[in-house]
């Protein structure tokens, strides 16, 4: 089996599918998304919504052009789908969440939702000319002539397709946050407190009754941002 299939028994836990149905399951091209956290167009069609019967009906629905990634068409079966991303099916949109389970959940959002999406700060640099980089967690880099205001662990408010910063969410002492790892996956809460370390280990971030690591802490305006539900 190629290099694009792992198997089953080993595809990652966020994965909601079942284990021992094949050998093998298709995995998602390289992507700024961790594998953990996307899966690939053909498995959520076909195996997620339900929307294919095989991974060529999936490939034929995708040919059509009328499957959109945050507002973009989409023609690779690989492609991966990932936490906080827009998935649009023929005029139907999709936002990926991760529920208190770990799972990742495609749920649908209305049209007005579908035009923005938050994507989390994980870094920025500064390259030629003094123009500074935000590396955001999807992969994607925006770049800004100052991002004074910006920091590691901050999260934007994009605009879809164009990518227009449309709010800033600073991560800071009450702000509400998603949990994307740990024990408390899937849930959000208010930070109370942060523990920067001067050493190896890792960040940390206190809310009401635990702490997590801050990588785990996605930043969000408010719970309505976040479909729980299909709206």
């Amino acid at each position: 089996m190629s290099s694009s299939h792992i198997k089953r028994l080993m595809m990652p836990r966020s994965w909601p599918l079942p284990r021992k149905t094949s050998i093998w399951v298709q995995k998602p091209n390289p992507s700024g998304h961790s594998i953990e956290n996307c899966m690939p167009l053909t498995l959520i069609l076909r195996d997620v919504l339900a929307i294919a019967h095989t991974k060529r009906e999936a490939k034929k629905i995708l040919h059509s052009r009328k499957i959109l990634v945050d507002g973009r068409i989409e023609t690779d079966s690989a492609r991966g789908v990932g936490l906080m991303d827009v998935l649009t099916i023929d005029g139907v949109n999709y936002r990926c969440v991760l529920d208190t389970n770990g799972k990742l959940r495609y749920r649908i959002i209305s049209e007005k939702s579908a035009g923005s999406k938050i994507c989390m700060v994980t870094g920025k640099t500064t390259i030629k000319g003094g123009v500074t980089q935000l590396h955001l967690h999807d992969g994607r880099n925006i770049l800004l002539d100052s991002t004074s205001q910006y920091n590691t662990g901050d999260s934007i408010v994009i605009s879809l397709p164009d990518q227009k910063i449309l709010t800033h969410l600073p991560m800071e002492k009450d702000s509400l946050a998603y949990l994307i790892g740990g024990n408390h996956i899937g849930e959000t809460s208010k930070i109370t407190d942060f523990s920067i370390k001067r050493s190896s280990k890792p960040n940390e971030t206190s809310f009401a009754d635990f702490l997590t690591v801050s990588e785990y802490v996605f930043i969000i305006g408010n719970e309505s941002d976040l479909p729980l539900e299909d709206e």
